[in-house]
């Protein structure tokens, strides 16, 4: 479980905590990219093209590029129709390494 530090504790008055790898922007790229941006300032491209070409699950609806691009923050996380999403904490651990995150 991660812990995070020096975040905004009041969610049962109905503030969403300020949480550094809450997504704020997503835009879908060619060839089953995203381009990502967190709430701290982090950004990068996430390529799911390998993972999306193995068995991937739930996911495999997303090889349709028309579904794909349908990609927007909900919550601040990635989403899709269907309640797809992908971890943003995970993401923001990759992107403050490489720009490029290759989803595998």
């Amino acid at each position: 479980m991660r812990t995070i530090a020096n975040t905004k504790q009041n969610s049962a008055a109905g503030i969403e905590q300020q949480i550094p790898w809450r997504v704020s922007k997503v835009e879908a790229l060619p060839t089953f990219r995203l381009h990502v941006q967190f709430e701290d300032g982090t950004k990068g491209i996430v390529d799911m093209a390998s993972f999306l070409k193995r068995d991937c699950g739930v996911f495999k609806v997303l090889r349709n590029v028309e579904v794909f691009e349908t990609v927007h923050v909900e919550h601040g996380a990635v989403t899709w129709p269907d309640e797809l999403d992908l971890a943003p904490d995970r993401m923001h651990d990759e992107l403050q390494n490489a720009e490029v995150y290759v989803m595998r």
